[in-house]
């Protein structure tokens, strides 16, 4: 009889390496590859439904390791900035009733003919006042993702885990989190200093491969790790000593990987995550 390699016991996926797939095909590939856990997006879940994707992953014995995604909350103002808080509310009901420990927040980029990024990041900061109660309410932790400084006037105006952790450091740990994802800040030369000071903040730990050349959509540009240039069990083993010890989600953007074959893809992610970020 073979024993079941332990290290298979905090893989998730993200749904977004198989993108093409919707909730009921995720949940049965990740069943099918032996995966405990899967990360989910909010729009499939739409598709689907919230009551019935919780129950298909309640029913093949599966967890959810995060929800994605809230935030984008820099561009709006009055009545467009309520309505932005109010999806973020739904979001957190839903990361609720899919049992997710936590919402992954894209936080926004520079608003329109702007170029004041204090200003931005403080709007992020009066969103996550507004927030943070709820989430505590609802037993989901908010997760702060910062995303590499090539994104930052149009998706997230956090950029390093460092900003992540002053943003979040105003509220209280079990309502506000961050998201080491390996894509964003591989290349931070402050990197292991701030998961050191992360400890209890760490809400989720993804993982994908920095590919060269990027693709004209540097959106895309993410790849199955092995694939690129980052050193994955260095970075594993920081999370693990900062005090994280929850799911390793593999979260891929390439347009290669959505098109291939499922059937290809999931064990490529199995072998790669064993191989690959453990070796």
């Amino acid at each position: 009889m073979t024993t079941r390699d332990q290290r298979l016991n905090r893989l998730s996926l993200n749904q977004k390496t198989i993108d093409r797939c919707s909730v009921p095909q995720a949940v049965r590939e990740c069943s099918d590859n032996d995966i405990p856990a899967i990360g989910l997006w909010r729009e499939p879940v739409h598709e689907t439904g919230v009551t019935r994707s919780a129950k298909l992953v309640r029913d093949a014995g599966l967890r959810v390791s995060s929800l994605c995604r809230g935030g984008f909350f820099t561009g709006a103002r009055g009545e467009e900035s309520r309505a932005v808080l109010d999806d973020n509310r739904r979001a957190l009901d839903e990361a609720a009733e899919l049992g997710a420990p936590c919402l992954v927040l894209v936080v926004g980029g520079l608003p329109a003919g702007s170029r004041d990024l204090p200003e931005a990041r403080h709007r992020v900061g009066e969103a996550l006042a507004e927030l943070a109660p709820y989430a505590g309410e609802r037993g989901v932790r908010l997760a702060l993702e910062p995303l590499h400084p090539m994104y930052c006037a149009d998706r997230a105006v956090v950029s390093t885990l460092g900003q992540a952790l002053d943003i979040a450091g105003a509220f209280p740990s079990e309502q506000v989190g961050v998201v080491v994802d390996a894509f964003h800040v591989w290349w931070d030369p402050e990197l292991f200093t701030q998961i050191d000071r992360a400890a209890d903040r760490i809400a989720s730990f993804q993982v994908c491969d920095w590919l060269t050349p990027l693709p004209a959509d540097v959106l895309l540009g993410r790849g199955m790790m092995g694939d690129g240039h980052i050193d994955f069990p260095p970075l594993r083993a920081a999370v693990e000593h900062a005090g994280y010890d929850g799911d390793i989600e593999v979260e891929i953007f390439n347009e290669d990987v959505w098109n291939a074959d499922p059937g290809v893809v999931v064990p490529t992610t199995v072998e790669r995550y064993l191989n690959r970020v453990w070796a």
